[in-house]
């Protein structure tokens, strides 16, 4: 079962999120902090992050920049409400498979994540 981790300081999309990604049979879990999402992240094996660019102290950049520097194997997906051109190109740049916008429409989730992660 391929695992899923959520970095989001949004309570309740993280709860909503995860428990929507387990109906379709993904294993999930979430953090609600960039900190929190790399010690996740150096203590466990994920196959794919979702992640916030905006959050309170280590934003979703820092994340996408310790992930890189530890060299941590999972895709990452950025899911954000503050989306722009320049935001996307730069997540990109740093590593970021992809780029939703919030709200996202989860038919559209789902296929998105699928794709990242059959992409080799």
């Amino acid at each position: 079962m391929q695992s899923i981790l959520i970095v989001d300081d949004d309570l309740n999309l993280c709860t909503v999120l995860k428990e929507e990604l387990e109906e379709v049979g993904y294993n999930s879990n979430f953090v609600n902090s960039g900190f929190e999402a790399m010690d996740f992240l150096k203590n466990n094996q994920v196959d794919l992050v979702l992640l916030d660019l905006k959050m309170p102290a280590m934003d979703g950049f820092d994340v996408l920049k310790a992930i890189e520097q530890n060299q941590i194997k999972a895709k990452v997906i950025v899911l954000t409400a503050y989306a722009d051109v320049k935001s996307a190109i730069d997540s990109a740049k740093m590593g970021a498979t992809d780029f939703i916008s919030k709200p996202y429409d989860f038919d559209e989730l789902l296929i998105t994540i699928t794709k990242v992660l059959q992409r080799e």
